[in-house]
């Protein structure tokens, strides 16, 4: 199995044969015999064999040859490429966010998905380098991969985690961050399609779960540094008097270094004077949980009294056994009978109790609030005055969905159950507001209406991340997907429209043929638009982007949109006064409002109206504005209002997902505002609905304000008095283009303008014939993505020879995308698939008219 280069369009053979194939192969074979045998018997027996017969089979061997030659080029029967043999399980692969590299037990590699590509260092020149390659740079790593390259040698399964300073390739702006990687290997099943034992490599970023369990460890070792440092002792002992645990303030007033305490060391007859520690183990018979106050001695490690008093704690466990025992102390040693130093200590204590980074309540039987510390108020939202401290039960503060759960487990708790599974849980007031509960029994003394202690951790943040990095990774996997289908179409009405263009140059518009050629082109240009529909929402469509002055747009629109909408409906347009200019592709923007405007319509089955408003809204009026992500900045405001049916929040939450329609089936595809979204996106705005059920939605978008630069003024002003464009020339073009229809029309466009045109299939080629013309070429066109090397990988090469060479990048998918894939784009011009015969000429023109005028 060769090693296969990471790219947008080769993908590797698949491991495992189609069963397909091998029938297609036998079918193949048993053709070819029937042929060979046939051809035996004319030659052995041909004198006996009826001519009329012979002519006969032959005829029928013509005919069933010019049939299939016909259904090649109908496109009824077609060859596979090695790029259509891209499976869904590749395509399933290629989105699973780790990387997966498959490769024999000697590292040569067979297979990579998408995803290894996003580690720095994985790829050399395009081409996947082995996992221990990878790490070989990283010394942190060696001990780890050399057991992992042995775990693969002997076909065994291994698992490994890594700690890099830099992460791998070394990080410029976090250079003392470490970075977690997860790397296993583990064996896979040997198939038909395999020579050799293969193995399945897997690397995985695992820093932020790592530095989420580090902030866990952090937060509980600051929860234990509170105790130990609060103001009032603490310790836990076993029923058999053993202590297990004491904290760092009762250890310094009992003079035992805390370093030197292991659980079980010291007993409580060491640290209790007489027969105190009967006190502490005897417990209720009867089960019950108790805490009692007791004012006793305790001894000091040199043998002096310290007199204290202790909320101590002990319950018996299910089984009738006394179970762990929780005992606070209180120093009464300075004032033993001066209650300001108790009510002193008191407040300092209420002090750790208000400052905690969570929030804290004790419950009465029935679920209501007994008390609560500051961060409750601040995390739930609720201020407690609308009821009583002592009334509220918490269930009210709950959303609805997870009520029935808490009651559970609260019945738990109260039940004195030890192990009460957490419960996470959405607030009832307005918005995402979401927090996990943990919830214990408690009883601070007897009678005590405290039974249940509740600690709530605000989860809102964590949940809104993990929501944004599912619909993120659901959205890039989907626009993969379109942007592949989008990409070969893109290539096939690059030949339907050029070779278009070329039959209308013989064809004039008095021909009979003229308007069956407009046809083709026509239809061929609006099926370029249904692309551009499919890379607009996975964000890779070519914009082509010009200043645009938005009153003007919307009122071009008026007489289309009132068409659209029906005779029921009412539209109106209002604009703002001096509404700035924006710079965005007019017919995508277009687009945006006609869907947002026929969405409107479909929203009203009774009719209604629908108001399309543009204004301008400033950078201080936006920093007023509620809208998460809207960054404060001067734009233009696009409303499309209607007064339909409006949207359920939860509907509002999933109505930019691909594919995702509430119109009936087949009435919808649910494409419109995904494209809509992923095209304002791509021009770097933001878009919000505004909707109440029952009222009607509002649609806002926000477009950046566009101020030109003294440049593009003086630009803007040579361009309209420049003469009309002499587009023929004489110099020499290599055209590099793998896709064959496209390369014959770009090449019979370029040689109809009188360039001297060279072609090659590729980029190995393209070398060649670039020898072969000792270098001596003025430009060259090639396609961005292709077999074996592809464009930037080319150009790379070429620049050692020729420096400063001219070439044009041609590509379906966006420019800003293809040039973070060239490493040196000096001298390097863009032209987006589909072209037209005038695009590229144009194109070409004036990329050789600034070589010879630079300046």
């Amino acid at each position: 199995m060769a090693t296969t280069p990471l790219g947008e369009d080769n993908y590797p053979d698949p491991l495992i044969s189609s069963p397909r194939g091998g029938a297609g192969l036998w079918r193949v074979a048993a053709l070819g015999l029937f042929l060979i045998g046939a051809a035996a018997a004319f030659a052995l027996f041909g004198e006996r064999i009826p001519v009329e017969v012979v002519m006969t089979f032959v005829g029928l061997l013509a005919v069933a040859g010019v049939f299939f030659l016909f259904g090649l080029a109908a496109g009824l029967f077609r060859f596979a490429a090695a790029e259509e043999r891209r499976t869904l399980a590749h395509a399933l692969v290629d989105t699973v966010p780790r990387g997966i590299v498959v490769a024999d037990r000697d590292g040569k590699i067979a297979y990579v998905n998408a995803h290894y590509g996003t580690f720095l260092g994985a790829l050399n020149n395009g081409v996947p380098v082995s996992v221990p390659r990878l790490f070989s740079g990283q010394a942190d790593a060696g001990e780890a991969m050399y057991r992992l390259t042995r775990a693969a040698k002997d076909g065994r399964n291994a698992v490994e985690d890594i700690r890099i300073i830099g992460g791998l390739g070394g990080s410029q702006t976090e250079t003392t961050r470490a970075f977690w990687y997860r790397v296993s290997v583990r064996p896979l099943p040997q198939t038909e399609d395999t020579s050799k034992p293969v193995v399945a490599w897997t690397v995985e970023d695992i820093t932020r779960d790592r530095e989420n369990n580090e902030t866990a460890f952090l937060d509980l070792q600051r929860a234990i540094d509170y105790l130990d440092h609060s103001p009032a002792g603490f310790f836990s002992a076993d029923a058999h008097g053993r202590i297990q645990y004491l904290n760092s303030t009762l250890a310094d007033w009992l003079g035992y270094d805390l370093a030197e305490f292991n659980a079980g060391q010291l007993r409580l007859d060491d640290v209790v004077r007489g027969d105190g520690a009967t006190l502490l183990v005897r417990g209720r018979r009867d089960g019950e949980i108790t805490t009692e106050i007791i004012d006793i001695d305790l001894v000091r490690r040199n043998g002096t009294a310290l007199p204290v008093r202790l909320l101590h704690r002990a319950a018996r466990l299910a089984d009738g056994e006394l179970g762990e025992t929780r005992t606070l102390v209180l120093d009464r040693s300075s004032a033993p009978e001066n209650e300001e130093e108790l009510r002193a200590a008191e407040v300092r204590f209420s002090r750790f109790f208000n400052d905690t980074p969570f929030a804290i309540a004790t419950l009465d039987g029935e679920g209501r609030i007994v008390r609560t510390n500051a961060p409750f108020g601040r995390i739930f939202r609720w201020s407690g005055e609308e009821k009583s401290l002592e009334l509220q039960p918490l269930n009210d503060l709950i959303g609805e969905g997870s009520r029935d759960k808490l009651a559970r487990a609260l019945s738990d708790a109260t039940a004195q159950r030890t192990e009460v599974e957490p419960v996470d849980a959405l607030l009832s007031v307005e918005g995402e507001h979401a927090v996990r509960l943990y919830i214990s029994a408690s009883e601070v003394s007897a009678g005590s209406p405290e039974q249940v202690n509740v600690y709530a951790l605000d989860m809102t943040d964590q949940r809104k991340l993990e929501a944004q990095f599912a619909q993120s990774q659901k959205m890039q996997a989907v626009g993969q997907l379109a942007g592949g289908v989008a990409h070969d179409f893109n290539n096939l009405l690059t030949a339907i429209i050029g070779f278009s263009d070329l039959l209308l140059l013989k064809h004039k518009p008095g021909d009979p043929s003229f308007s069956e050629l407009m046809q083709i082109k026509q239809n061929a240009n609006r099926a370029a638009g249904l692309t551009r529909q499919l890379l607009a929402f996975s964000r890779r469509q070519t914009l082509r982007p010009q200043v645009l002055e938005l009153p003007l747009i919307v009122d071009d629109l008026t007489v289309l949109l009132k068409r659209m909408i029906g005779e029921k409906n009412q539209l109106s347009v209002e604009h703002g006064r001096n509404i700035w200019p924006v710079r965005a592709d007019v017919v995508q923007l277009e687009q945006v409002i006609i869907n947002l405007v026929v969405n409107a319509r479909d929203a009203m089955p009774d009719g209604g109206s629908i108001t399309v408003r543009t204004s301008n809204v400033t950078e201080e009026e936006t920093k007023a504005l509620k809208f998460e992500g809207l960054v404060p900045a001067d734009y233009v405001l696009i409303d499309v209002q209607d007064t339909g049916t409006g949207m359920s929040p939860e509907i509002m939450a999933k109505i930019f997902e691909p594919f995702f329609t509430t119109k009936e089936l087949g009435k919808g595809t649910g494409l419109g505002l995904s494209t809509v979204y992923g095209i304002v996106k791509q021009t770097e705005g933001f878009i919000y609905p505004v909707s109440t059920l029952g009222e009607g939605t509002t649609f806002k978008i926000f477009l950046p304000r566009y101020v030109p630069t003294a440049e593009e003024a003086a630009a803007k002003v040579a361009a309209a008095t420049a003469p009309a464009k002499d587009l023929t020339g004489h110099e020499r073009i290599l055209l590099v283009e793998d896709e064959e229809s496209v390369r014959a029309f770009s090449a019979r466009a370029l040689r109809t303008t009188g360039y001297e045109v060279f072609e090659a299939e590729g980029g190995e080629e393209a070398l060649e014939v670039l020898e072969d013309l000792d270098y001596k070429v003025d430009l060259i066109i090639s396609d961005v993505v292709m077999p074996e090397m592809d464009g930037p990988t080319m150009l790379k090469v070429i620049r050692e020879k020729m420096t400063n060479l001219k070439i044009i990048f041609v590509s379906g998918y966006a420019e800003e995308s293809v040039r973070r894939d060239i490493e040196d784009d000096r001298s390097v011009d863009f032209l987006p698939k589909p072209y037209s015969l005038d695009q590229i000429n144009t194109k070409v023109k004036d990329v050789l008219r600034r070589q010879d005028n630079p300046s």
